[in-house]
């Protein structure tokens, strides 16, 4: 096996460490000491500095202005991005693109991707349902409604034009239904939502966030960032910024939970780094604390940990990147990733906050918004067992051998 990376994605990993570089975690008053968000909009001007490092456009082709790189590309800027906890959409607006891209019609994408690669708008996802808990692509209907075109047509109905996404033309979807936590909501400028239709296939729709029938209630996450509760009701969206393409959801949802591996993969490396800075400084009994063999078994343990969440991620990237075929689908790789990212970057955090005794609570020591981020991603991902669950089934699907 051979996990060299090319030239191109060393390069981009190298331009998101110095886009990084001067990034600070507590750059926002803390979650702890904030009784709402933390802030009323992301880091615009590292979102300008990403724009302008080419950062945003890596998954798009040349000719929407992009560098035609792969989801592993993407997961190493998102590994770089999550050690410095940077406030910015940039895992769902790539992902976003991304789909687009892959799966969207022509007028889609010539009046979204040009621009999102440039940082002139931003896409969310909302990929997380009406619970969190139950498939996102349920919690919304979608229903054709092929009258409104005709309707138009004859000029009896209003008139909307045929500029950009949210403007119905002829031939519209309807959708009704609820996603929630849906990251960065009051700050995109369209929603990339997951939906289910009469005949039981998953379709995306592209709403703009001010779109009619489109409201929003805020909601706050672990992070102390603004999250949104996203309802549709009985919202109208034109035929073309509708993806009917098969594939098109689980090709995404599959890419956004890769990244959040990439993510929870960062910020694990960065806690266990800070652990080593702290450890090899904190003496007890007149030697460091490193030098103590329960301290480093533990802390061995977590590199094991992360050694794991690595090599899982690197798999499940390169197979939602090559579309190489294996003994399971590539949803299994990905359960494999989402398993050893859940699960471990929650014990790196708890061994962190141990052997960091007070000063981990501390919230002028950024080790309590690591763990408030960790907790985020642990959550996002949901509980290890119910991945586990899953590969079980695609195990019994799937007879090895």
């Amino acid at each position: 096996m051979d996990f060299t990376f090319t030239e191109e994605q060393q390069a981009a990993a190298e331009a998101a460490r110095g886009v990084f570089a001067g990034v600070a975690p507590d750059a926002v008053p803390s979650p702890a000491l904030t009784r709402g968000a933390v802030s009323d909009d992301f880091d615009r001007a590292l979102w300008a500095r990403l724009a302008s490092a080419d950062l945003l456009s890596l998954l798009l082709d040349e000719e929407f202005g992009g560098a035609g790189l792969d989801a592993i590309a993407l997961c190493l800027v998102l590994r770089e991005a999550s050690k410095v906890l940077a406030r910015v959409p940039l895992l769902e607006n790539s992902a976003a693109v991304a789909a687009l891209q892959a799966y969207g019609g022509p007028e889609l994408k010539s009046s979204l991707l040009a621009r999102a690669g440039r940082g002139e708008i931003v896409l969310t996802v909302a990929a997380n349902g009406r619970t969190g808990h139950d498939p996102a692509e349920l919690a919304v209907t979608a229903r054709q409604d092929d009258t409104a075109g005709a309707t138009r047509a004859t000029g009896t109905g209003d008139e909307h034009g045929a500029g950009g996404p949210g403007e119905p033309g002829a031939g519209e979807w309807v959708l009704d239904g609820v996603q929630t936590v849906v990251p960065w909501a009051y700050d995109a400028d369209f929603v990339v939502v997951p939906a289910r239709t009469e005949d039981d296939r998953s379709v995306l729709a592209v709403v703009a966030r001010g779109h009619e029938g489109v409201v929003l209630a805020e909601q706050i996450s672990t992070t102390g960032e603004r999250l949104g509760e996203l309802r549709l009701e009985s919202a109208r969206v034109a035929d073309r910024d509708v993806i009917t393409a098969d594939g098109a959801w689980e090709w995404l949802r599959a890419l956004l939970t890769t990244g959040t591996c990439a993510q929870a993969l960062g910020l694990g490396e960065r806690v266990l780094a800070m652990t080593g800075e702290y450890a090899g400084k904190r003496e007890q009994f007149g030697h460091p604390i490193a030098t103590f063999q329960a301290v480093a078994v533990q802390a061995a343990d977590r590199y094991i940990d992360l050694r794991a969440m690595e090599v899982t991620l690197w798999q499940a990237a390169w197979r939602i990147t090559s579309g190489a075929p294996g003994a399971l689908p590539a949803s299994g790789d990905v359960a494999v990733a989402k398993i050893w990212a859940s699960e471990g970057v929650r014990r790196v955090v708890q061994t962190a906050q141990h052997l960091h005794g007070g000063f981990g609570a501390d919230v002028d020591y950024p080790l309590h918004r690591y763990h408030a981020w960790a907790k985020h991603l642990e959550l996002s991902l949901g509980p290890a067992a119910a991945h586990e669950e899953a590969l079980g089934d695609l195990l019994a699907a799937h007879l090895l051998g």
